[in-house]
């Protein structure tokens, strides 16, 4: 992603694939928050059992499309209603250049290529146990949303009150300076400071105590270390700092351990609602923790072969979708 290339978006959501949950909604948001504007926000199948889900909806001026259930063809006619008002947008508002469509079905594949015909750009995201490679070829870039929701942050040094606003503002940048992949690592504060606007509107350097949104980051560079901003002919730019220390020897898989290290991965993926994965994203996952990780360090030659021993000892089931590619259900 270009820091300097702001989007605008048109969303539509299959609700299914998202599997109900808040925070891989507040995910899908935020991630394209940090890339652009969301103008047009749609979501299909919604029902009163997502009626937790209405005041992120409302505050970010989504549309519901409900659910009714008639026949065996409602899901097939959601899906219709959503190719039909993804045209409708595409032909009728010229100011809007990219869609998301959070959704792995491929039946959405001649609806991604009717938009690259346009000109759009268009961007999948999709939960990875429902997401067709057709789709994920045909889309300009597709992110499987564990992914996304998994990725961490770098963690700032923690005072005692973990809750503190402060910290939370120093999250979303490390989030958002995290996500841009300028050659340099750096991005202009101005670009942060639109970014930081979009997902959270009513922020205002005056509250943290600082008259100009550079002060509040070089301020937050002194007392944390996370960030690093450095002058370039006048304008200030912002990147996240270098690790302090490297991964000590300690924090690697181990032959011995691996099995109850990797359970509590499997955990948290679990407990944010993702129970039926591709196998590639609980690899992606151990390697977010233990970065140096392989497959032969632990004494397997492939990381199917983990995952057998995983499921013989109960941890996760094996299945396969469709096209023959193995799924892991989280047991």
């Amino acid at each position: 992603m270009e820091t300097s290339t702001k989007r605008n978006f048109a969303v539509f959501i299959d609700m299914e694939n998202v599997g109900g949950k808040r925070i891989a909604l507040e995910t899908i948001i935020e991630t394209l928050k940090i890339r652009g504007d969301i103008w047009i926000g749609r979501v299909y199948g919604y029902s009163d059992r997502y009626s937790d889900l209405r005041e992120v909806l409302l505050s970010n001026t989504f549309t519901a499309v409900p659910s009714l259930r008639y026949g065996s063809s409602q899901k097939n006619s959601l899906d219709i209603q959503l190719v039909v008002d993804a045209l409708d947008v595409a032909y009728t508002n010229p100011k809007i250049d990219s869609f998301c469509i959070v959704s792995g079905d491929s039946d959405f594949t001649p609806l991604v290529g009717k938009l690259k015909s346009m000109g759009k750009y268009v961007l999948g995201i999709s939960r990875s146990e429902s997401a067709s490679n057709v789709f994920i070829s045909a889309c300009n870039e597709f992110l499987f949303l564990e992914s996304v929701r998994q990725k961490p942050a770098p963690k700032a040094r923690m005072t005692e009150d973990a809750d503190d606003e402060e910290q939370v503002l120093l999250r979303q940048i490390e989030t958002i300076l995290a996500e841009q992949t300028d050659a340099s690592g750096y991005m202009l504060a101005s670009v942060l400071k639109d970014v930081l606007t979009r997902l959270r509107p009513d922020f205002n350097e005056r509250a943290f105590g600082h008259s100009l949104f550079g002060r509040l980051l070089m301020a937050l560079e002194e007392k944390y270390g996370t960030i690093h901003c450095e002058t370039d002919r006048f304008n200030l730019k912002v990147c996240l700092a270098a690790p302090a220390e490297k991964k000590r020897p300690s924090d690697k898989l181990k032959r011995g351990d691996w099995i109850d290290q990797v359970q509590d991965i499997l955990d948290r993926l679990k407990q944010d609602g993702f129970d039926r994965v591709n196998p590639s994203i609980i690899k992606e996952s151990i390697r977010d923790v233990y970065p140096d990780f392989t497959e032969r360090a632990v004494g397997y030659r492939k990381f199917s072969d983990m995952m057998k021993v995983l499921e013989r000892e109960h941890r996760i089931k094996i299945s396969a979708d469709e096209s023959a590619n193995m799924l892991i259900t989280i047991l």
